[in-house]
């Protein structure tokens, strides 16, 4: 954080400095004993922070601030109590702050200062690509090898007794399961189960006909109670 000291008296910018150089990251570009030179200095250079005295020959601390345009954050610096509540009626100044400055009053409103300066710390962004991808995946134990089955690919599954068989594009899968724990792993946009011993994916229905629907060459029926449900997800037109 870059800053610099406008102040009318060698000491007092001593004084401020000799504080900056105890701040790790904080860096005094310039000092000046008018506020005249400071505003052309930063007509040609940005800064982060100014330390501002109020009392100074020709322009006040104030008078000063209103000639910029787009003013950095400021620290008042003064040894007159008197101004707190008109300072603050303008945004760029962080603090006001009395001397003599000791060093815990200086970093207090250091801190206040980086926290209007630094920006927004980001949320890491969500790897939704490799969400997708997980999401996207199914691993079911046959013969002790896991096996994965991308889910989008899956059009039915079956329950036989204590297996079910998942019905994909390329390959069926026998699996010792229930019908109720892979429905559970499952998105609920895509998968319904229409029977006690069926769930489809809805998205590769080709016909409905009464109470049966065709999938791929699979006549799966559906029952009574699931029926409306399933009416529910159609975009019936």
């Amino acid at each position: 954080m870059n800053c610099i000291i406008i102040d009318d008296e060698e000491t007092a910018r001593a004084i401020i400095h000799q504080l900056c150089n105890q701040v790790d990251g904080l860096q005094v570009v310039e000092e000046f004993s008018n506020a005249i030179q400071a505003m052309k200095f930063l007509n040609q250079q940005e800064i982060d922070l100014i330390f501002l005295d109020i009392h100074m020959p020709d322009f006040t601390g104030f008078d000063f601030i209103q000639t910029l345009k787009n003013p950095p954050k400021i620290i008042l610096t003064t040894s007159d109590k008197n101004f707190a509540l008109e300072a603050f009626e303008y945004d760029c100044i962080v603090d006001y702050v009395v001397k003599p400055i000791t060093l815990p009053r200086f970093l207090k409103a250091i801190q206040k200062a980086e926290n209007f300066i630094a920006p927004p710390k980001e949320e890491p962004k969500e790897d939704t690509s490799a969400k997708s991808s997980e999401e996207n995946d199914l691993y079911v134990n046959i013969d002790r090898r896991l096996i994965k089955i991308d889910i989008p690919s899956i059009y039915l599954i079956e329950a036989k007794g204590d297996y079910i068989t998942v019905k994909t594009e390329g390959k069926n899968y026998t699996v010792h399961s229930t019908l109720k724990k892979i429905e559970e792993k499952l998105p609920d946009d895509l998968f319904l189960k229409v029977h006690r011993s069926y769930v489809i994916n809805i998205k590769r229905i080709i016909d409905i006909e009464d109470n049966s629907v065709l999938i791929a060459k699979d006549v799966i029926p559906v029952s009574r109670s699931n029926r409306p449900e399933l009416m529910k997800r159609l975009n019936l037109l």
